[in-house]
Parts: structure tokens; sequence; C-alpha cells
């Protein structure tokens, strides 16, 4: 295996009513949360992805399908965990992460902090090797009509 990996993630999900928002393993106040099995965190699901696809791994729905009633209501920070988990098994160690998060709404830059603090930990890295911005979809398409929230994610791994 070579000495650096790269991986990207993509994850998307719709508004839900009676949810909480749960965007990098930190709930922003909102009136809706997102669609999902799990607490439909995107971000952290295309983190994980991510790391997995540096690893020519399947994605977290192998590892965490939305059909098993033991990852209904789970936390994404353990699916990431686990994300890392695989690179450590494999030799790797997350190098550093860019992430953009695609919100109409809520505002996301106030909770940026704590966001990476929250992934960083999870992560094993400094919140210095983090990158994560958020933007909208200036009105275009589903995104853009605020019906849900998307986020890509690039990860580098370093052989360890």
């Amino acid at each position: 295996m070579s000495q650096f990996r790269i991986g990207l993630g993509y994850d998307i999900h719709r508004f839900a009513e009676g949810r909480k928002l749960i965007l990098g393993g930190v709930e922003i106040p909102h009136s809706k949360g997102l669609d999902g099995h799990s607490d439909a965190d995107c971000l952290t699901h295309a983190l994980a992805d991510a790391v997995l696809g540096a690893l020519g791994l399947p994605d977290i729905g192998h590892f965490f399908p939305n059909d098993d009633p033991r990852c209904k209501g789970m936390d994404s920070q353990d699916i990431l965990r686990r994300a890392v988990e695989e690179a450590h098994n494999r030799g790797y160690r997350v190098g550093n992460c860019d992430i953009a998060l695609i919100a109409e709404e809520p505002k996301i830059a106030p909770h940026l902090d704590a966001m990476k603090r929250v992934l960083a930990q999870n992560l094993r890295v400094e919140t210095t090797e983090i990158g994560l911005k958020a933007t909208t979809n200036e009105k275009i398409g589903d995104l853009g009509r605020a019906l849900g929230i998307a986020a890509h994610a690039t990860v580098l791994l370093e052989k360890i």
C-alpha cells in the first residue's frame, strides 16, 4: 500500500419534523432535523465515507445498514470512530481533511469551531488538521429551497 491515500465522501439528508439537527457531532438549534436511520449527521457520514473510501472499503451503509435495528438513532460519531479504527488497523492515520457543508439554513458559521473540536477528537487529529466551511446552494435546486443539507469531505490518510 502507498504512503498516502485520499478519500472522497458525500452525503445528503432531507429535513424532517420532530428530529434534532446534528452536524459534525454538534446539536444545532433549528425547527427541523435531518431524516435518517441514525442521527442523520450528513457531515460526519461524508467524512466517515471519505476515510473508508481512502482505504478502498465499502461505504458506511455496508458497516451500518439502515435496515439494522441496532443502528436506529445511532450517534454518527460512533460511525466515524469505526472508520478511523479501520484506518489504524490497516496501518494508516488521518493526516488532514477538508469538509464543505451545503445548507441554506440554519446559519452554520457559529457552530464550526464546536464541530471541529468534536471531529478532531474522533479523527485523532488537532483541529488545525480540519478544514471546515459552510456555503449555500444559492437558492438553486432542492438544497437551495432548504429541503435538506449535504456535505462533501476529502481526507488524506498517512502510513503510520
